[in-house]
């Protein structure tokens, strides 16, 4: 199969386009990081195992969707700020049967790629492989998970079960989701306990679960998510929830959350599409929400506290 890699030079399009090159799929990394291209077009692309193993993927990278010409797939790895001007970048790569696949955190993105795509086109799902940048072409691959992909409608079809032999025949684990809001809101409730926390306290994922604040506050914030989920109908169940949140953390010695790595690096981070989600959600459904609130309000400031340092 013919795929590029929106955000490709970074953590997690790294590991999944690695993955796929090394499976034998014809695979292009995009990004708009010029020293990332350069590093794995030099050098290759680096993935640091768990088991300490550190395979080196040649697979090409570049700067210039138009150069790739049309692909059977684009997955979509950005962050969401960056999701409309990718994907109309990413034009010259779609033809008739092209489909954008959708496996960036938060909630929010298939509507965006919908707008400038056409819903018809867009696979939506999610991952709880876990991903970290060290430098340009290097990335660390502290946990794997299961990967969850579905049609907006809910349908199977013979696209998104090509997508998932492709991703299965690559060593990444698929499943097919007929209720795949439910799958993406499972993630949310992950996200949106653990980001902000890490990302305000600097603790990598393992630390999160070792002490009794950061315990008490994850399950408040996972007490408001699951209630906004039920005001739309949506199937989560909190004992479920906590049990895998907590027993993620627990595994993931030495991972960083995404929102840490925003937050190290002076960037903008995606909290507007992880508790600004559950907020939105709150108020649309009549669900309080005052612990999603404190924590957006704490990193918007965190992050507009550094953005205006690194501006002046």
């Amino acid at each position: 199969m013919k795929i590029a890699i929106l955000g490709g030079g970074g953590a997690m399009g790294g590991i999944f386009g690695g993955y796929l090159a090394r499976a034998g799929n014809d695979v292009t990394l995009i990004d708009v990081s010029k020293a990332a291209v350069t590093a794995i077009n030099d050098n290759g692309l680096t993935i640091e195992e768990k088991d300490g193993s550190q395979p080196v993927i040649r697979v090409p990278a570049s700067d210039n969707p138009a150069s790739v010409g049309p692909v059977d797939l684009i997955i979509n790895f950005v962050k969401c700020y960056h999701t409309e001007a990718a994907v109309r970048a990413a034009k010259p790569m779609i033809a008739s049967e092209t489909a954008v696949l959708s496996l960036q955190n938060g909630w929010g993105n298939a509507p965006r790629i919908a707008s400038i795509v056409g819903e018809d086109r867009v696979l939506v799902g999610l991952t709880y492989h876990g991903g970290t940048l060290l430098a340009p072409g290097r990335v660390k691959h502290p946990g794997s998970g299961m990967t969850y992909i579905g049609e907006l409608t809910g349908q199977p079809t013979e696209r998104l079960g090509k997508v998932i032999e492709v991703f299965r025949a690559a060593q990444i684990e698929t499943t097919q989701s007929d209720r795949i809001l439910d799958e993406v809101w499972k993630k949310l409730s992950l996200n949106a306990c653990t980001l902000p926390v890490a990302g305000l306290l600097h603790f990598m994922s393992h630390e999160l679960v070792a002490f009794d604040g950061t315990k008490s506050l994850m399950a408040a914030i996972l007490k408001e998510v699951v209630a906004v989920a039920k005001a739309q109908g949506i199937a989560l169940d909190y004992d479920e929830r906590w049990a895998a949140i907590t027993g993620l953390l627990e595994k993931a010695v030495g991972g960083k959350a995404s929102m840490l790595q925003d937050v190290e690096a002076r960037r903008q981070t995606e909290i507007e599409v992880i508790n600004g989600a559950i907020v939105e959600a709150g108020k649309r459904t009549g669900v309080a929400t005052p612990v999603n609130d404190t924590m957006v309000w704490m990193i918007q400031a965190k992050q507009a506290h550094y953005l205006q340092a690194r501006a002046q």
